[in-house]
């Protein structure tokens, strides 16, 4: 079927204007045929280690196999129900022969005090992987899922096809941390989608650090009066990295609240897009939406592209947006080594000073010290070029 599949062009199709995948050749990958094909990838170096805790009673965490043969039933309610096989070519082929991924329930009004960990390691060069994630909270529910996709080798080649869907009820609260650490010979290829109900909050995170190349959709759909979304991205690219990043922030009843912020920092010859659209559907007064996108760049030859958009058909509203892409300021480089810093210290202070915005939308706590502890490692890996 890969082999038949005509990929999207860069200039042909909306939304892949900046990434060129004309050099992928799907046909030389394998689909992953089993989860047998996944065991076994130890040397996969984890982005973060959140702490475990005891599931409550009536909690469902799985895996998409094992969740097909148990909760058959509940997972057939809810799986495809925001992102469908029309979604576009890397869906289809997706729903087609999925092999990995995980399934996490919670039941109406149950509060996990520990985050849910999963992890997705590709174990095999010449592969490609669907991994599938459906995150389902019922009414009341509050959970911290953290996931992050993997390669069992630093070379490993392979392409990564990830489809996730979250599930956010009335009056519940997720947060999502998504990191993704593949190899950096890699294509990754990304739909999410997130629906949130009435009174309900979303806090979703999302580390883009590895891969050769590829192109992710993040969509945010507040479906409910009143519900919130906060949504956070951070990039450190190098070489020759390309990362594309497609956000949506849909407000499709009243009283709803988004604010989307992106970090991104560039090295080598790499390059970066954030395209974001805030929309506000007919009737969906009383929004309050913010996006921004904000980029520094290490090197000359680095390129990064912030492009926000708005498409608002309701009167009453408030919707803004910031876009940078900017050099280190020497400036404040020549003020640091004025006061005896050397200038590879100076520049680093800098860099983690950019980046400490995104970190501080955190309260203290767990995900505030695995964050910052994620952005330090990619930063000493990226500047060591």
């Amino acid at each position: 079927m890969a082999s038949a599949v005509e990929l999207p062009t860069f200039k042909g199709r909306p939304g892949w204007e900046f990434t060129d995948i004309s050099e992928l050749n799907l046909a030389a990958y394998e689909p992953v045929r089993g989860s047998d094909e996944l065991a076994g990838a130890t040397a996969a170096v984890p982005l973060f280690d959140p702490p475990a805790g005891e599931l409550p009673d009536g909690v469902i965490v799985a895996s998409i196999e094992e969740a097909a043969g148990e909760y058959g039933e509940l997972l057939r309610r809810h799986l495809g129900t925001l992102i469908g096989p029309g979604d576009d070519v890397f869906v289809t082929l997706n729903d087609a022969g999925f092999r990995a991924g995980s399934f996490v329930y919670v039941p109406r009004g149950v509060a996990l005090s520990a985050p849910i960990s999963l992890s997705t390691v590709q174990a095999r060069s010449g592969t490609m992987l669907g991994q599938r994630t459906l995150v389902v909270l019922e009414e009341g529910a509050r959970a911290e899922v953290w996931e992050q996709y993997l390669s069992g080798a630093p070379e490993l080649d392979g392409v990564f096809n990830a489809v996730t869907e979250l599930i956010v009820g009335d009056g519940a609260h997720l947060r999502y941390v998504c990191g993704q650490g593949l190899s950096e010979r890699s294509w990754i290829f990304g739909a999410q989608r997130a629906q949130v109900g009435r009174d309900a909050g979303l806090d979703w995170v999302a580390l883009g650090f590895g891969s050769a190349r590829g192109h992710v959709r993040m969509e945010t759909r507040l479906g409910g009066e009143g519900a919130e979304a906060r949504v956070t991205g951070a990039y450190a690219t190098h070489a020759r990295q390309h990362i594309d990043f497609d956000t949506t922030q849909e407000h499709a009843a009243p009283n709803t609240t988004s604010d989307l912020a992106f970090r991104g920092v560039l090295h080598g010859r790499s390059t970066a897009v954030w395209k974001g659209n805030i929309i506000v559907d007919p009737g969906a007064q009383k929004t309050d939406a913010f996006q921004e996108s904000r980029n520094l760049l290490l090197s000359k030859r680095a390129h990064a592209d912030a492009i926000p958009g708005l498409e608002i058909q309701a009167n009453d509203v408030r919707c803004t947006h910031a876009a940078a892409v900017a050099q280190v300021d020497p400036e404040q480089l020549f003020y640091l080594r004025s006061r005896g810093l050397r200038l590879d210290v100076a520049r680093r202070l800098v860099i983690e000073g950019f980046l400490a915005a995104l970190v501080e939308r955190f309260e203290q706590g767990p995900v505030r010290e695995q964050l910052s502890g994620a952005l330090e490692r990619r930063l000493a890996l990226v500047l060591s070029d």
